[in-house]
């Protein structure tokens, strides 16, 4: 009798965005999955010079992968992209923010596919304004949004498409999309119709704070100027969060939270109410 698939599956860290945070667990959310096997490196906070990204992608090799996940701020930068060129033959998925749309046709050219999350704004990284306990703050708000807005959602399905793709021997259809509030709120599936107006709040929302991130770190260069904006800019993320907390409210007391686990061998189940039974996910 031959052995059950296992699938190795690489991930590649080179900074960090809210929709890296927990991107294994997105794929066995409770560390029982039995076909699939993952390893994350990481360059920590670090894209600059583009070796810690090469450098990396070279240990993350090591582990030979069958699927490389690679996730950045802006995979446009130098850094990213020089890390997908040693990535050639395995298939790759980029995950990156707004500013990586620069980098779409050179992505598509590598037969890679990319989620881009416009929701996945820079945070406010000025010294005098950044210090350990803003940037976990910032970060824990953010990720609130990705998840009850949907993005998660989304991701969690297109990763387990391609997963169980290879896993049945299929050549994956690599995904390549921008999340939008629209897409996103639509993965989320919200039986309320405020709830999901909040939601699209909260996504747009949290889309602007680059706006004002992107001007306050690179733009202006007086305190006076540059510190209140990057105060609002997280005030706006930890709003928006907040709507979130009020989109989950609402959905908890409809008894409509959508719930998609996997099981141990890795197909996508399905539950609505409370305490009912999950179903497997065609």
């Amino acid at each position: 009798m031959s052995e059950e698939k296992i699938l190795k599956i690489g991930i590649l860290k080179n900074g960090t965005i809210g929709s890296s945070l927990l991107l294994a667990f997105l794929m066995d959310e409770r560390a029982e999955g039995t076909k699939i096997d993952v390893r994350e490196v990481t360059s920590g906070a670090k894209m600059h010079p583009p070796e810690h990204c090469i450098e990396t992608m070279k240990k993350l090799l090591e582990f030979e992968p069958e699927l490389i996940i690679m996730s950045s701020p802006n995979a446009a930068l130098k850094g990213p992209q020089a890390a997908r060129e040693l990535a050639k033959g395995i298939p790759t998925i980029i995950i990156s923010d707004a500013p990586a749309k620069k980098a779409i046709d050179e992505i598509k050219e590598k037969n890679m596919g990319y989620i881009l999350v416009s929701a996945d704004s820079m945070i406010g990284a000025r010294r005098p304004f950044l210090d350990p306990i803003e940037m976990s703050s910032f970060n824990a708000d953010l990720l609130k949004v990705l998840a009850i807005t949907g993005v998660l959602t989304i991701i969690t399905k297109e990763l387990n498409k391609v997963i169980m793709d290879m896993l049945e021997g299929r050549y994956p259809t690599l995904p390549q999309m921008i999340i939008d509030s629209a897409m996103a709120t639509e993965a989320a599936e919200f039986s309320n119709p405020y709830a999901k107006a909040k939601a699209i709040a909260a996504f747009e929302l949290a889309s602007q704070v680059s706006r004002l991130t992107g001007r306050a770190c690179f733009v202006l260069k007086e305190r006076t100027e540059y510190m209140p904006l990057l105060a609002a800019a997280h005030e706006m993320m930890r709003t928006a969060a907040q709507l979130c907390d009020e989109v989950r409210e609402i959905e908890k007391s409809n008894d409509s939270v959508v719930r998609i686990p996997h099981n141990a061998k890795q197909y996508l189940m399905k539950k609505v109410k409370l305490m009912e039974k999950e179903i497997q996910l065609e």
